[in-house]
């Protein structure tokens, strides 16, 4: 089988721009210097900041936002795929979109992704967020067919709704991408298994560029970027929540055998709920 070899960069953005932007493009830099022909960065690369004014104050249209500038033009200079996770663009009707682009290695862009599930969550210790107060949610999943394999395009909390990655696997994904800004609280409990669990379900491999650390804005997040082949083994992981570069070779390839060994995408049956209501003991 042929390989292709990738970089997921975690990353701990903070609220200015240009100093995200900065980090950002140094670790594409050192990812391209290892090899990497494909580049993930994780959820919100471009700024990350909890306060709705200060956001607004500071993010741009996706034709003027520096970030997504940068990434084209060093998708061109480099000559590799760069995927920006995620970061805010403002859309100009009062809401933000929380969307990745995807750089060929032209510069051009290939897709574009708006986040559909909105975080809107309590967890314990008063750990509260509402997405969807600020965010307007995207409404279409969207796969990219490279050269060297179909993309299936997530964002973060997407990554705790199977069925997304079930559709873009029976449109050919072979690998799925999940950037994202996992809490703490949340990563340290189900990161890896919803990581692994969707690589497995789908046959896919699975790229997660994840923010790590304590942000400006005083949120916590939980790193632990990962690659995962379609058998669900992590094959590569930034076991921490510093920044990194976190590289492996992959084959694409690999996708069909782990569907042919074990063929659920073919053999899934629709299904109705029945529902049986007790009704007590006769008397």
């Amino acid at each position: 089988m042929s390989t292709v070899r990738v970089a997921a960069l975690q990353m701990r953005s903070g609220m200015e721009v240009e100093e995200n932007v900065g980090a950002f493009e140094a670790l594409v830099r050192e990812a391209a210097g290892e090899g990497a022909v494909y580049v993930q960065s994780p959820e919100m690369t471009g700024i990350l900041v909890r306060e709705r004014a200060m956001l607004e104050e500071r993010i741009r249209p996706a034709g003027e936002d520096p970030l997504v500038r940068r990434a084209a033009a060093l998708a061109r200079e480099l000559s590799l795929f760069v995927h920006v996770g995620s970061t805010a663009i403002a859309r100009g009707d009062g809401k933000v979109a929380n969307r990745a682009f995807l750089f060929g290695p032209d510069g051009s862009l290939v897709a574009t992704y708006d986040k559909i599930h909105m975080f809107d969550v309590d967890l314990d210790q008063g750990e509260s967020w509402r997405e969807s107060a600020t965010y307007a949610p995207g409404g279409e999943t969207v796969v990219a067919a490279l050269p060297f394999a179909r993309l299936g395009l997530a964002i973060c909390y997407d990554l705790r709704f199977p069925q997304l990655f079930r559709a873009q696997a029976l449109a050919g994904a072979e690998v799925l991408t999940v950037p994202a800004a996992f809490t703490r609280q949340t990563g340290e409990a189900h990161w890896h298994v919803l990581a692994r669990a969707r690589a497995v379900e789908n046959g896919a491999w699975l790229i997660a560029a994840a923010q790590g650390g304590r942000h400006e804005d005083g949120r916590e997040t939980y790193g632990h970027s990962l690659i995962v082949d379609p058998w669900g083994r992590i094959v590569a992981e930034a076991n921490h929540d510093m920044p990194a570069v976190v590289v492996a070779d992959i084959e694409p390839q690999a996708a069909a055998a782990a569907r042919a060994k074990i063929p659920n995408l073919r053999n899934a049956r629709d299904f109705a709920v029945a529902e049986r209501v007790y009704e007590g003991a006769a008397s």
